[in-house]
């Protein structure tokens, strides 16, 4: 006691923030580890030694000029830190508008990609889009996704990602049903409340509610028997859950694992919007699932109405707890729901404005390094489609580098909650997060090479 009343304030202060900075070095170690970061873990080790040892260097000192000069340094350290967590807000937050029309589905890639050259659904649409045309004949010479001559094909990663996918077309046809008779009364509250909590038990990220509107509709259907036919859908509101895209799989991007992994969560979040569904018409509800290659929505909007996330810069949904690293199912119905109310998170767009780290990694220089523009009346990133598909059909995969790489992709867990939670304090401590980032993790961070496991020959 009488050793540490000896000590001066500033070597007090050098050992309190010598443990302070040995925690949280330590903390980021060992959550590195666990989520196999190996130039992380490396770099918070070092840290856990040299920070520590570099501030208790004022306690070999006595001499009172330079501990004042080093308490300057220090106090400065700190006000630096509490300054980058105080709150601030944007001064031009970009707002969200409604969309002034609906999107055809028959335009989107993997419709596009469905069309037999000589058909005449292959005339009736380049008649009616011929500027997609050239660049469709184009990735057509390329082998298509998982096909035996693509880019970085596996036996065992294609061939496990087409029997999941093989999966999703059996249950397609459960997407719709006749509602029972006999409806049972229920609060739009309660019932609400329970879907909220059942679908996260059996294994749903995030779920949320909004009023359907015509902008969520895709104007035609692109896919399946009713192609080309006018969506109908006399539904009032519309259901998103997301489920997990596992973290180590798609660390492999663009390799087969990521395949894997998008097709598993396909089929995951489209049996937990089945159920939903098929629990609503039990009920005496219509209801309608929308699941991979049966849609009549188009995901992403839905989740974003429902206060699930925003569009970001790869023009994907960004969550809070996972960025992009999700996927959609919605489910449609006139069951009495209580609505989410949106807020806008500027804080997430303003994060994607100045980094573009998924642009700098994106292979098929298919998203955008430039500000958000408007289309079709809304100021948004859209990233080039045909760019991106082209670059699937050669590899083989859907890529995923720009999920794999995004800041807000880190596992949902202390370490990177604490840096969220700052992510929405201030324009500062976004920068120096991104930052950080890229020190810890790398600016262009190599995808991780398929492992002994994911092999068969």
């Amino acid at each position: 006691m009488k050793k540490y009343q000896e000590m001066h304030w500033i070597q007090i202060l050098s050992v309190a923030l010598a443990g302070l900075t040995l925690l949280i070095s330590g903390i980021g170690a060992v959550y590195s580890f666990i989520e196999k970061e190996e130039r992380a873990a490396k770099l918070f080790l070092f840290l856990m030694i040299v920070l520590p040892v570099f501030l208790l260097v004022p306690t070999l000192f006595k001499n009172e000029p330079i501990l004042i000069l080093w308490g300057g340094l220090e106090i400065l350290a700190l006000v630096f830190g509490v300054v980058v967590l105080l709150p601030i807000k944007m001064k031009q937050p970009i707002c969200w508008a409604k969309p002034l029309k609906q999107i055809d589905e028959r335009t989107i890639m993997f419709s596009r990609n469905l069309l037999q050259k000589g058909s005449k659904r292959y005339e009736d649409y380049y008649q009616l889009y011929p500027q997609h045309l050239e660049a469709d004949n184009y990735f057509r010479q390329f082998p298509g996704l998982m096909n035996e001559k693509a880019k970085y094909f596996n036996p065992a990663t294609f061939y496990a990602a087409e029997a999941t996918f093989s999966v999703i077309e059996h249950l397609r046809d459960l997407a719709e049903g006749i509602a029972a008779q006999r409806q049972v009364k229920v609060e739009a509250d309660s019932l609400t409340g329970f879907l909220d909590q059942w679908t996260k038990k059996i294994g749903a990220v995030s779920f949320g509610v909004a009023p359907l509107e015509e902008y969520h509709k895709y104007s035609h259907v692109g896919r399946g028997t009713e192609y080309g036919s006018e969506v109908e859908l006399d539904h009032s509101y519309a259901m998103a859950i997301t489920t997990e895209m596992d973290k180590e799989m798609m660390a492999h991007a663009p390799f087969g694992p990521t395949v894997m992994e998008s097709g598993q969560q396909y089929v995951d979040s489209g049996v937990i919007a089945l159920q939903i569904a098929q629990f609503l018409r039990r009920l005496g509800y219509n209801a309608r699932a929308h699941i991979d290659g049966n849609y009549r929505v188009v995901c992403p909007l839905v989740a974003k109405d429902a206060g699930l996330g925003e569009i970001g810069r790869m023009g994907l949904l960004m969550t809070p707890e996972l960025g992009p690293r999700v996927r959609i199912a919605v489910v449609t119905t006139n069951a009495p729901l209580k609505t989410n109310p949106r807020k806008e998170d500027s804080t997430m767009i303003d994060f994607c404005l100045d980094c573009k780290k998924c642009a700098d990694v994106c292979p098929g220089n298919a998203i955008s390094f430039d500000d958000p523009e408007e289309v079709d009346g809304v100021i948004r990133w859209q990233i080039n489609q045909e760019a991106c598909f082209t670059l699937w059909t050669k590899m083989g995969t859907d890529c995923g580098r720009c999920v794999a790489v995004c800041p807000y992709s880190h596992p949902d867990n202390l370490l990177h909650n604490l840096i969220r939670m700052g992510l929405k304090q201030s324009p500062l401590f976004r920068d120096v997060a991104l930052r950080m980032d890229d020190m810890f993790y790398g600016r262009k961070p190599a995808s991780k090479k398929e492992e002994d496991w994911m092999r068969v020959i």
